[in-house]
């Protein structure tokens, strides 16, 4: 089994292709065949600094979180899935993904893949929809007729936070730079507002609630665009959201798996009713995990960077 490496913090170069042997499912386990992951934006924060990943070295060596694959092999205690089925799902800090092939827990954040999307497409859209999804509907409680704004509503979160809004039936506004304004348009966006261009917290428009994926504003700047009792949603910890119950976070990444599989099943409903589109922006091999890592981290990517495993 060849499984992209890191044994050690630092530059993409420490990313290396070793060969290895093929993991077997314990009970509670399937072995997935992985096609397709992707390279998230803090997959090089994993790779290149001490943190969530270790300390003194990478504790998870196999980076990767999302995939898509088909079950090769299950454990004797697995129902609901079985050998051959078409599965996509989220590791969370687990990862392992960067490989040919995953074990991975039968109640955990695998599901069957929507049947009209590609491997390649099923694998690039599970983070960002688990985690928009507890924000809007956990901490946002939105509802049909909302107003909704987005900042940063072209990256992974952003895009699945404008498809879930409109999914629930709210009207959405999408804030991103002048190249993203088309697609998140088609995302179906009913407003769009270049931030390069215009300030869009300078409105007289009121929203329910504020979504801060980009984790650049704050709430005290976006409190005269919330209607009375509307919310402020960030991605990032902030120190107002201890005094303020109108700012709101979530460990969106920290929750159970078993709750990510079923926010998961919800995006495959999704997906299979037409109402949701990945975003890819462009596609590696396995073998070219440095090159991905390189420009993910130069933070030109415009949706998901997915690796494909099998070509």
């Amino acid at each position: 089994m060849i499984a992209a490496v890191c044994t050690k913090f630092g530059a993409p170069e420490v990313l290396h292709i070793t060969d290895s042997e093929k993991p077997s499912p314990k009970d509670n386990e399937v072995l997935v065949k992985i096609y397709a992951t992707t390279v998230e934006k803090d997959d090089p924060l994993m790779r290149k600094m001490p943190g969530l990943n270790g300390i003194f070295k990478p504790k998870q060596p196999v980076l990767g979180l999302e995939f898509s694959g088909i079950v090769e092999a299950v454990g004797r205690d697995v129902s609901g899935l079985k050998i051959a089925d078409e599965v996509f799902g989220n590791m969370g800090m687990s990862m392992g993904a960067y490989a040919e092939y995953l074990c991975v827990p039968a109640d955990g954040a695998v599901v069957l893949k929507p049947s009209n999307m590609t491997f390649e497409q099923a694998a690039s859209v599970t983070d960002g929809a688990i985690t928009a999804i507890p924000f809007l509907r956990d901490a946002g409680k939105i509802k049909a007729g909302m107003n909704i704004l987005i900042n940063g509503a072209s990256g992974g979160v952003g895009s699945a936070a404008v498809q879930v809004s409109k999914y629930y039936g709210a009207t959405v506004t999408g804030v991103c730079s002048t190249g993203n304004l088309e697609t998140v348009k088609n995302l179906g966006a009913d407003k769009v507002v270049d931030y390069t261009a215009a300030d869009f917290t300078k409105t007289d428009e009121k929203y329910d609630i504020v979504f801060d994926v980009a984790g650049k504003s704050s709430f005290s700047r976006c409190k005269n665009i919330l209607n009375s009792k509307g919310v402020f949603l960030t991605t990032i910890p902030v120190v107002d959201m201890l005094f303020n119950k109108r700012v709101k976070f979530i460990a969106a990444g920290l929750r159970k798996q078993s709750d990510k599989r079923k926010d998961l099943s919800l995006v495959k409903d999704i997906i299979e009713e037409g109402r949701y589109k990945a975003v890819i922006d462009r596609s590696f091999t396995l073998q070219q995990i440095r090159e991905a890592h390189r420009y993910v981290e130069a933070g030109r990517k415009k949706g998901s960077v997915v690796i494909k495993v099998v070509e």
